[in-house]
């Protein structure tokens, strides 16, 4: 029997891998017109996710409906969907889908809170690690 990854037995669908999951975050935000995407390894450095994701919005209703489509798209591939906070406003929107967590910000709030100096830590020195999608 050749191997193949097994399906889950309350979705009937094979698990989505961890890679598979964060290009599926990368192409989504392509599609949508997010801008300033940055991915953040995370493996090594927290056990939250495997991955972060940041991108921003011209708008907070470019911000909602590139997560909602997101949320959409998650759920889709792995028949479940991710847990979503501050959609009503939409100046920063987080998309927790486990193993890739994905920040959606409109630009001025995004400034402010600087998360990917506040992920870096550590990294300085180190070119690359905080990958710039495109």
């Amino acid at each position: 029997m050749p191997d193949r990854p097994t399906e889950t037995a309350a979705t009937g669908r094979t698990p989505l891998d961890v890679e598979d999951l964060h290009r599926l975050v990368l192409q989504s935000l392509d599609d949508d017109q997010a801008v300033e995407v940055v991915t953040i390894p995370l493996a090594g450095k927290s056990n939250i996710a495997d991955h972060m994701v940041i991108a921003s919005g011209r708008s907070s209703r470019q911000v909602a409906s590139m997560a909602n489509k997101l949320a959409d798209r998650i759920k889709e591939a792995r028949g479940r969907p991710p847990r979503l906070e501050g959609l009503p406003t939409a100046d920063w929107v987080l998309i927790d889908a486990d193993d890739v967590i994905v920040h959606l910000f409109r630009p001025e709030v995004r400034t402010f809170y600087n998360l990917e100096r506040m992920w870096a830590f550590g990294d300085e020195d180190k070119p690359g690690t905080a990958a710039t999608a495109g």
